[in-house]
């Protein structure tokens, strides 16, 4: 009697039949499942073994060329003489300011959009326009904001003459450069870059090569050069022309910016921009509402919700995305070839309108020229260039693993 209770209790033991059939759609999920687990294992597996073979033979092509002598020299035409040190400075100059500008904007969009959401039903359709754009913005190809900043920072849309050249100008000093008979250098100020050229006159001001003041002395074409030698050093004829050229000082600025490191970095700080904004957003999203309760609760406002309470909670996941998209901006070449253009500089930059070239240009151009000695320079361009974007990433995920907690 209990035997036949059990068996009404559980009528697929007394189908063995009916039980099999039942699991038999359940093993076969299960097939299925390991069968994809073991195709995305082997289709990532390629993917690593592909990425390996390539950094193995860059470093094979670049390890005889990399060194000390390469990270500190300027490029040359000698392949065994040159180096890229003014495209380090100059990825560091463009990326440090690209997110000292881009980070503060693209966090204080985050907070805006996510915690001072708007009540009324019109504000809430334009904010969700502008969230449209932001995520439509962090797909635009990196090219298409090398036009908007040539056309913004560099030429400054048709604010002034729209050739790029300085129209206001802080922190410079022009000069006309002279060179006498006695193999001397003389220097006479002038006013603005197009100011008319300088006719030498007795008793000019002028400075030497050091820029200590001295007063011309003016003779005519077919007088005879005089002997003092100090005589001889201040001394032009009357007929010789000098040279345009400026000394600026590291806070020169001017207007429009031209195509210098300020309009790279706003031109690359656009680009990470919408990044930004969006990984912020998350990282605020994930801040549970019961943290912003409790400090309403308390009687804290929303700012100061935000600053003690919310900001610090989302702080982790706000500098990791940062730190990627800066990783990102680093090896981005499009948008700076619309800026800059520069494959060849022998100086890194010294002011924020100073000419400059990124590692990636400076690959670009050695990778292109036709002799191998060049290539291998390339592949040690390439080594660095992959270094740098190893430690961010090293970065990114120490500051998750170190930072992150669980928010309750």
């Amino acid at each position: 009697m209990n035997g036949e209770s059990r068996l009404s209790l559980h009528p697929l033991l007394a189908d063995p039949e009916g039980l099999r059939a039942r699991l038999r759609p359940v093993a076969g999920r299960h097939r299925k499942e390991r069968i994809f687990y073991f195709l995305c294992l082997a289709v990532s597996g390629m993917a690593v073994l592909i990425l390996a073979a390539l950094f193995g033979a860059i470093t094979l092509m670049g390890i005889a060329t990399f060194s000390w002598k390469f990270l500190t020299a300027p490029p040359s035409p000698a392949a065994e003489e040159s180096g890229m040190y003014p495209a380090i400075m100059g990825s560091v100059w463009v990326v440090l300011l690209a997110m000292l500008t881009a980070l503060p904007l693209g966090t204080a969009s985050a907070i805006l959009l996510e915690e001072y959401r708007p009540r009324s039903p019109l504000m809430r359709r334009i904010q969700h326009i502008i969230e449209l754009n932001i995520t439509n913005l962090a797909g635009v190809p990196s090219v298409v904001y090398g036009i908007l900043g040539l056309t913004v920072f560099v030429y400054m849309f048709p604010l002034f003459d729209g050739t790029g050249k300085p129209v206001r100008e802080w922190g410079v000093v022009y000069y006309d450069q002279f060179y006498n008979e006695a193999d001397t250098v003389l220097l006479v100020p002038v006013n603005t870059l197009d100011a008319p050229p300088v006719q030498p006159k007795t008793g000019m001001l002028a400075f030497d090569a050091d820029f200590h003041p001295v007063n011309l002395q003016v003779i005519g074409e077919d007088d005879p050069w005089p002997e003092d030698p100090e005589r001889a050093r201040v001394t032009l004829r009357e007929t010789d022309m000098g040279g345009r050229i400026s000394e600026k000082t590291w806070y020169y600025f001017c207007l429009p910016f031209g195509r210098g490191v300020l309009a790279g970095a706003l031109t690359l700080g656009l680009v990470i921009l919408p990044t930004i904004i969006i990984v912020a957003r998350e990282a605020l999203r994930a801040v549970p509402d019961s943290l912003r309760e409790g400090a309403f609760a308390l009687g804290a406002s929303r700012w100061q919700t935000i600053y003690r309470v919310t900001l610090p909670a989302a702080l982790p996941g706000i500098m990791t995305g940062s730190i990627l998209a800066m990783s990102r901006a680093i090896g981005e070449a499009a948008p700076l070839i619309m800026i800059s253009g520069i494959v060849f500089l022998t100086n890194p930059p010294r002011h924020l309108m100073d000419d400059f070239t990124v590692m990636p240009l400076q690959i670009f151009n050695w990778a292109q020229r036709p002799q191998t000695d060049f290539h291998a320079l390339a592949a040690s361009g390439i080594i660095v260039l992959l270094a740098i974007l190893l430690v961010f990433n090293s970065i990114a995920l120490l500051i998750r693993q170190r930072y992150q907690k669980p928010l309750s």
